[in-house]
């Protein structure tokens, strides 16, 4: 998140793409100059070009239904998969462990739960954010007589080769939420993306603050797509702006690591002029870490959580907050059916990924919803609401 968001984040065997350094918090990214490091291997100027250009287009689908809408749609033909119903359809998880994960898949289930009939029976596999244990849960569900397969992957590179099983199985694939490196799925569901996300965070960041100012730049973790190209765009801004980015840090999605890492920053530092970020679950620690401090809070990233959201309301913060919404999580359904039905379906199907400034922060605010709830869930229409989130 997009993505991703995460109190308790899962814990990965990929490495990180990024050269270590030797920042205060220990896994800091670091050169002469800006301070980015090297670009990431995840960077694809044509892609991030795309995604840059998609911030400004105008979404096709209902006005009301941002997770059946689509941007710049490319159409594919499905009429081979198509398929006399009742369905089953399969759902492989990279995780369950964070929040953003949670309020996604409870808005999965809630709209598995609004099409009725038309899905027979809904089996969904956790991986617990295990790369084998996925691959070894795709294996299996392979041979459950599933109709159609939907895959939010732990990992990129690694998932790739049991998606393309999949694939090869004559099953129809949808991947969401985070991209492998094939296009043998029918189609991948994902908002604009990790560029989008990045970019519009780290320019509210260098525009509020002068060329040269000290930027502390948090990471959730390495080697997921969505992710690394975050930060991918946020080093384009980067550099561009001429900030110094101090430190570049992996926090795990741990509060207590993220305060911990603020606290090494401002006692090497001094002060820090901003901070991005390229997942919002532990904005509020960071905030806090400042706040303990005795230091002014600096410009900020978050995300569309909404204990952050009100932190920045009641403190009257400097902040924005790009999302990746959790109402992505109703479109993967919707196509595997509308693939099993035979209609074409568009392949990447991007949707709008929209962003939340001080202008219409209010409209996001709910304080009937718990903390970790997430603004973007698209579920107050849906079956349960609002307890199934609560």
């Amino acid at each position: 998140m997009a993505a991703l968001a995460a109190v308790t984040l899962l814990s990965l065997t990929a490495c990180a793409t990024d050269e270590p350094g030797g920042g205060p918090g220990g896994g800091s990214t670091s050169a002469a100059g800006s301070g980015t490091g090297e670009q990431s291997k995840f960077f694809v100027q044509a892609d991030y070009d795309a995604e840059l250009a998609l911030l400004g287009a105008t979404p096709t689908g209902p006005a009301d239904k941002p997770w059946e809408q689509m941007l710049n749609p490319t159409m594919v033909d499905t009429t081979t998969f198509r398929k006399a119903g009742p369905h089953k359809l399969c759902f492989s998880n990279a995780a369950l462990n964070n929040p953003w994960r949670q309020v996604g898949f409870k808005t999965m289930q809630a709209e598995v739960a609004a099409q009725g009939s038309r899905i027979s029976e809904f089996v969904h596999v956790d991986a617990e954010g295990k790369d084998q244990k996925q691959i070894a849960d795709i294996n299996d569900l392979l041979g459950k007589g599933c109709d159609a397969l939907i895959v939010s992957p732990n990992t990129t590179a690694t998932l790739t080769p049991a998606v393309e099983a999949a694939c090869k199985a004559g099953l129809p694939v949808v991947v969401f939420d985070r991209g492998v490196s094939t296009k043998c799925p029918v189609t991948f569901i994902n908002p604009i993306g990790g560029y989008g996300f990045g970019h519009v965070g780290a320019e509210f960041v260098s525009q509020k603050i002068k060329p040269g100012g000290k930027v502390l730049a948090l990471r959730i973790l390495p080697g997921v797509d969505v992710l690394e190209t975050r930060w991918s765009a946020a080093k384009v801004a980067f550099d561009k702006a001429k900030v110094d980015v101090v430190g570049v840090e992996f926090t795990d999605g741990d509060p207590a690591k993220t305060k911990k890492i603020v606290d090494d920053y401002l006692q090497r530092y001094g002060t820090i002029d901003g901070v991005w970020m390229d997942a919002g679950a532990v904005a509020v620690a960071a905030v806090e870490a400042f706040q303990d401090a005795g230091k002014p809070v600096p410009p900020i990233n978050g995300e569309d959580q909404l204990d952050f959201l009100k932190v920045w309301k009641d403190k009257g913060l400097t902040a924005i907050a790009p999302t990746y919404p959790t109402y992505q999580w109703r479109t993967p359904v919707i196509a595997a059916l509308r693939i099993l039905d035979g209609q074409q379906v568009a392949n990447p199907w991007k949707l709008p990924q929209p962003t939340i400034t001080q202008d219409n922060l209010d409209r996001y605010l709910d304080p009937g919803m718990p903390p970790l709830h997430y603004a973007m869930c698209g579920c107050t229409d849906l079956p349960g609401y609002p307890q199934r989130w609560k």
